[in-house]
């Protein structure tokens, strides 16, 4: 099952429908059995009905850039950061994965926030410049429905209207700490592929497993940081 909202699916050139479709020929492709359920709804709108799940089945939830949209304890009362959480807590998920950004933008005062956008994106953008030329019409549509409304949300907007509240993995950590979840023990297999992978890209692209998590990064500074994580019982 994949959810998601509109707005977002509009930023990036499509949504549910394109992963459903993808998902889909993969299963295919390995003769495996599979259904995708598309729920459009927003994060903070989730409630356990909405999801679908069957008694006795095997669940894993991917937080995939997702939870820095919503509204956390510094803009909203309800928090729904932390009452996602503790939602799919409640369902006892066999595994629990997290990606996002390695940035500080949640709560931070206007110039520190503006410095941290400034040095992030920059890398961002430097990174991008080895995958793709500047021409190439997949890069235009991410450098102006996600990266630039991404940048304008950070500088322009406060209160209700920043939707683009990241927040770095030390973070992110005690609140699933909080929810009950455990860290869940990573792969060296899967890192090394991974590893391998981005150096067919460029060797400035760097892959570092620190403290359970994988931080993916351009030269010295981490863009994305990714883990795992299991229910407490």
């Amino acid at each position: 099952m994949g959810i998601d909202d509109s707005v977002s699916a509009y930023a990036r050139g499509g949504g549910l429908d394109l992963v459903g479709k993808r998902l889909s020929r993969l299963a295919e492709s390995y003769k495996v059995p599979f259904e995708f359920h598309a729920a459009g709804i927003s994060a903070s709108e989730i409630q356990l009905e909405d999801l679908g799940v069957q008694p006795g089945e095997a669940l894993a939830v991917n937080f995939a850039f997702m939870l820095h949209h919503m509204p956390d304890e510094s803009v909203s009362i309800q928090n729904h950061r932390d009452r996602l959480l503790r939602v799919v807590k409640s369902l006892s998920p066999k595994v629990v994965t997290l990606v996002e950004q390695e940035s500080n933008t949640n709560t931070a005062p206007f110039c520190p926030r503006f410095a941290e956008t400034f040095s992030y994106y920059s890398a961002v953008f430097d990174s991008i410049d080895v995958a793709l030329p500047r021409e190439h019409k997949e890069r235009i549509n991410v450098e102006q429905h996600c990266l630039a409304r991404e940048i304008v949300n950070i500088i322009a907007c406060e209160g209700v209207e920043r939707v683009e509240r990241t927040e770095l993995l030390s973070k992110w950590k005690s609140r699933f700490i909080m929810a009950g979840f455990s860290p869940y023990p990573l792969s060296s297999i899967i890192n090394a592929t991974i590893k391998t992978l981005l150096q067919s890209y460029s060797e400035k692209y760097t892959l570092e497993e620190r403290n359970g998590a994988l931080y993916l990064g351009w030269k010295n500074q981490a863009l994305v940081a990714s883990c795992a994580w299991k229910s407490n019982q």
